[in-house]
């Protein structure tokens, strides 16, 4: 099984983005992922990005600009139910380009 990190990002840094991270750690354990995440605000995310161990960052609330440095993927669809399928997509081809690492 292989194994990400991914970091969370809501405005609060807590409750969003545990929704996001334990429904997308369901969705990526039928494929054979297992992930590990890190919630955290906006305001945290571009430092906590640039530490270098996220492989991807999904994130509710909009991020400050900047070089994170690794795929960014907006997780609202995701969230709300209404763009799930586009949200995993979006992921499955992320996690296609980290496995070929």
């Amino acid at each position: 099984m292989k194994q990400y990190n991914v970091l969370s990002v809501c405005g609060s840094g807590t409750v969003t983005s545990s929704m996001v991270a334990e429904k997308l750690r369901e969705a990526l354990e039928e494929k054979g992922y297992r992930i590990t995440t890190t919630e955290a605000r906006p305001t945290e995310a571009l430092q906590l990005a640039q530490g270098g161990s996220f492989d991807f960052i999904t994130y509710t609330s909009p991020l400050p600009e900047g070089d994170y440095g690794v795929p960014v993927v907006n997780a609202i669809g995701f969230l709300t139910g209404f763009g799930d399928e586009e949200f995993l997509e979006e992921i499955d081809g992320v996690l296609a380009e980290l496995d070929k690492r």
